[in-house]
């Protein structure tokens, strides 16, 4: 007889709805895939008003999916009914770089973006609300949401870099020849641009059915130190080389991935890697900055992974990816300040 017993619906927002990742990622949701296969979903699509039409198109082809969870899919161009009462936020929408445009000048639109999304999380979202920031630059957009929305708790807010966790991951199973799953604990720390740090020092392989330290595994230590580390990095900007295009299909399958982990958790002996505040770290990161770290999730609450030992390596290339965040912090306040 429980199948008779439905669970109330949750309400899910993903912006940026008519673009190219959320076409990824919209049936995954709606699938059951991300949030389990008996929660009922309404879910909420917003976009700016040009791309209503497109976004029509998306929620005939949802329809036409005949997913059983998906109780309701409005469609929208307006934050108010957009934020109303979430229990999820993805912010997929941002205004993307165009050629010859300035790291500054995109912070500046950014802001602008996100201090009015923020706002509206304030003023119409659940205060429980889980938020996911996707929309490049991820983490200082992230931020710029946060302090928008004073009243909901920081630690609700996460940025996505499990897309250059999971290259991480598959970079390493690729080398040894083995699947991705084989492989875990591998850590993204910092900023989700070309100076985040793939670190590997505190990974594991199962070879032969054992665990094996990563460098142990691989006796390769430049490749890890050198081009492994620049391959993670510079990954986004050879997929949009070869496809002309950015990555959509694996973006999707991280948020995916990352929003299915803080609603079941992580499993036992693994961690992942979220850019959330860095308040109270352990890792000599400044505090109130959006920062990747390694991460394990349960009853839907991230903590840092503690006491993993840092090497002169990996420290430098933390603080390099910290000074960039600040500096971009720096930059979006300014803006905050006056938008």
């Amino acid at each position: 007889m429980h199948r008779l017993i439905k669970s109330e619906p949750i309400r899910v927002l993903v912006t940026g709805a008519a673009g190219q990742i959320a076409y990824s990622l919209l049936y995954s949701i709606g699938n059951g895939s991300v949030f389990g296969k008996d929660q009922p979903i309404i879910l909420v699509l917003l976009d700016i008003t040009p791309m209503m039409g497109v976004l029509d198109g998306v929620l005939m082809e949802l329809q036409d999916c005949a997913l059983p969870l998906l109780q309701d899919v409005i469609a929208t161009d307006k934050e108010e009914v957009a934020f109303k009462d979430l229990d999820v936020a993805v912010l997929v929408g941002s205004m993307p770089r165009r050629e010859g445009m300035e790291r500054k000048d995109l912070l500046k639109a950014n802001v602008k973006i996100f201090k009015s999304q923020g706002a509206a999380l304030e003023k119409y979202a659940k205060k429980s609300v889980k938020v996911i920031v996707v929309g490049n630059p991820a983490n200082t957009n992230c931020l710029t949401a946060s302090k928008s929305a004073p009243s909901i708790p920081k630690e609700n807010f996460s940025c996505l870099t499990r897309l250059d966790h999971n290259r991480a991951k598959s970079q390493i199973a690729l080398k040894l020849g083995v699947t991705a799953d084989d492989v875990k604990n591998v850590i993204i720390w910092g900023n989700h641009s070309s100076t985040q740090y793939p670190d590997v020092n505190h990974a594991k392989v199962k070879l032969q059915g054992k665990e094996v330290g990563v460098y142990e595994a691989l006796k390769d230590d430049s490749w890890l130190k050198g081009e492994f580390i620049t391959t993670v990095q510079q990954r986004g900007a050879a997929v949009i080389k070869a496809r002309k295009l950015s990555s959509a299909m694996s973006a999707a399958k991280a948020i995916s991935d990352h929003i299915r982990d803080i609603w079941f958790g992580t499993p036992e002996g693994e961690f992942v890697s979220m850019g959330v505040i860095s308040d109270g770290n352990s890792y000599g990161v400044p505090d109130d900055l959006l920062y990747s770290f390694p991460v394990v999730i349960k009853n839907k609450t991230w903590k840092f992974v503690e006491g993993l030992p840092i090497n002169d390596f990996s420290r430098e290339k933390m603080d390099l990816t910290a000074k960039e965040l600040t500096e971009e912090k720096e930059t979006a306040f300014e803006f905050l300040s006056s938008a």
